[in-house]
C-alpha cells in the first residue's frame, strides 16, 4: 500500500505561481512512478506531468509545457509540481498518484494509488 498525500494548493492571480507537494509513504513506495493529474468542475480528469523514480525522465501534458515543472526528492519520498505562468483554465483541483509500471504515463487508468487532492484556484 501506497499513501499519497498532497499539498501547497491555495489561490493565485493569473501569471502567479504555486507549487505542489506530494508526500509517499509506505513499504515500497520510493519505488514507484509518479504522476500528477487535474480536475475541473464538470470535467474529467486529465493528465498534467508524470516522472519515473528510478531516471530522471519526465512528462508533460501539452497544455502545461514549459511553465510546470515536475520533480522528486528521493530523500524525502517526496514529489513536486512547480507551476509558473498560471491562468484561469488551470484551476481544478489536482491529484497525486502512483504507478509501478511504465507505460503510457499519461492514461489514469494504470496509476494505483491516489491522493485525495489539493484545490488550486487560478483568478484572472
Amino acid at each position: 500500500q501506497v499513501q499519497l498525500v498532497e499539498s501547497g494548493g491555495g489561490l493565485v492571480q493569473a501569471g502567479g505561481s504555486l507549487r505542489l507537494s506530494c508526500a509517499a509513504s509506505g513499504s515500497t513506495s520510493s519505488s514507484y512512478h509518479m504522476g500528477w493529474f487535474r480536475q475541473a468542475p464538470g470535467k474529467e480528469r486529465e493528465f498534467v506531468a508524470a516522472i519515473r523514480w528510478n531516471i530522471p525522465r519526465t512528462y508533460y501534458a501539452d497544455s502545461v509545457k514549459g511553465r510546470f515543472t515536475i520533480s522528486s526528492d528521493k530523500a524525502k519520498n517526496t514529489v513536486y509540481l512547480q507551476m509558473d505562468s498560471l491562468k484561469p483554465e488551470a484551476s481544478a483541483v489536482y491529484y497525486c498518484a502512483a504507478r509501478r509500471f511504465l507505460g503510457n504515463m499519461s492514461s489514469r487508468d494504470d496509476y494505483e494509488y491516489w491522493g485525495q487532492g489539493t484545490q488550486v484556484t487560478v483568478s484572472s
